[in-house]
């Protein structure tokens, strides 16, 4: 029994030992210097004409561990207040010191924080250390007071260029990718789709990109709506306005006929017919230069007098402001949710113009006379 009970607390007193060993294998990280961020400007106004300059340009120091060891460094982004509870964060080599970032990525950043364009706002930055993605270790704080703006739909979307004998009557030039009308991809997916407007039959055009004629397409022969490299020209049936559709990657296209009119009870011809719109070369728009609208009806937009394309507002535009351009949406293009309509607080007499160069941002502009 006493061999036993030696057996024992031999046993325990082996496994105390082993134990403080191991606790003295482990080791203790020490963050013995706070990283530091400051940056050479504490306040900007984003410029798009210059967006792929540096706006602002950041210095930090790494923090300093005991032992040394390796971890990744972020840039986090918030509205000042919010105590970064929504935040946007942009990697920062461990390897380097500085960071600059463009006019457009700090407004890109705006946008992730819902921060209006136009209005200065004070945005905190600091950086963010990580060890092993678990454990997170912050710099200082500093603000920078950054007014954004509102993004040019015509250089934010990706787009193709539709050349062709027909674009100097529609105020461009003939046979020029880079002064042609664009196809633009809303989704950004290789899908481009887009108006052209044609002022006699047979007009002839293909497609291009980066506003040149190298990896251009056109018909591959069969005129199927297949396109293939250095293809045949696509003619235009009858003159008009053209809605086209490209699939870049499949190698397709589709053209239909889309003249567009307004029609509704706060026209002077009511639902029974429609008011055709005008092509102006001058500013590449569709106007109706004069038309009489009733403030007790609505009034809609659509193409080839039937109801298979119809240009419709959101919820919050449905009442359109004299003078002020609001964006529009198709519904063929599966935009528009519901069936809404347009109307004006005032009866009068008013300019139409809808602006469809830019199919990720159709415009419309109601202007009383």
């Amino acid at each position: 029994m006493k061999n036993l009970l030696k057996i024992f607390l031999l046993g325990c007193l082996s496994f105390l030992i082993f134990s403080c060993k191991e606790d003295d294998d482990k080791l203790t990280l020490n963050n013995t210097a706070q990283s530091k961020i400051s940056a050479d400007k504490q306040s900007v106004v984003l410029n798009e004409v210059i967006a792929s300059q540096a706006a602002v340009t950041f210095t930090y120091t790494n923090p300093v561990f005991t032992p040394n060891i390796v971890f990744t460094n972020a840039a986090e982004f918030a509205v000042a207040g919010t105590s970064f509870s929504k935040s946007v964060s942009i990697e920062v080599s461990m390897d380097q010191n500085t960071f600059s970032l463009t006019h457009l990525q700090l407004n890109n950043i705006l946008s992730e924080l819902n921060v209006a364009p136009n209005v200065a706002k004070s945005i905190e930055v600091r950086l963010k250390s990580s060890v092993n993605n678990v454990t997170a270790y912050y710099s200082n704080v500093v603000a920078v007071n950054i007014t954004g703006y509102t993004p040019n739909p015509d250089l934010i979307y990706p787009k193709i260029n539709v050349p062709g004998g027909y674009a100097g009557a529609a105020g461009y030039a003939d046979w020029t990718p880079a002064n042609s009308p664009n196809l633009f991809s809303p989704s950004k997916d290789d899908k481009y789709r887009g108006f052209i407007y044609v002022t006699s039959p047979n007009s002839e055009y293909k497609f291009a990109i980066n506003q040149d004629w190298p990896g251009n397409k056109g018909d591959d022969g069969t005129k199927t709506g297949k396109l293939k490299a250095d293809g045949d020209n696509i003619k235009a049936a009858a003159a008009g306005t053209y809605y086209i559709k490209v699939d870049w990657a499949a190698n397709t296209y589709s053209s239909v006929i889309a003249n567009f009119g307004v029609i509704g009870d706060a026209t002077p011809t009511g639902w029974g017919s429609d008011t055709d719109f005008v092509y102006n070369p001058t500013t590449k728009t569709y106007v109706i230069n004069s038309i009489a609208l009733a403030a007790s009806g609505v009034f809609k937009f659509r193409a080839n007098d039937d109801w298979a394309m119809k240009f419709q507002p959101e919820s919050a535009d449905q009442t359109l402001v004299s003078g002020t351009a609001v964006k529009s949406f198709m519904s063929a293009e599966g935009t528009v949710t519901g069936d809404p309509a347009y109307k004006v607080s005032q009866a009068g007499n008013y300019k139409i113009e809808l602006d469809l160069h830019n199919s990720a941002y159709y415009k419309l502009t109601v202007t009383k006379l």
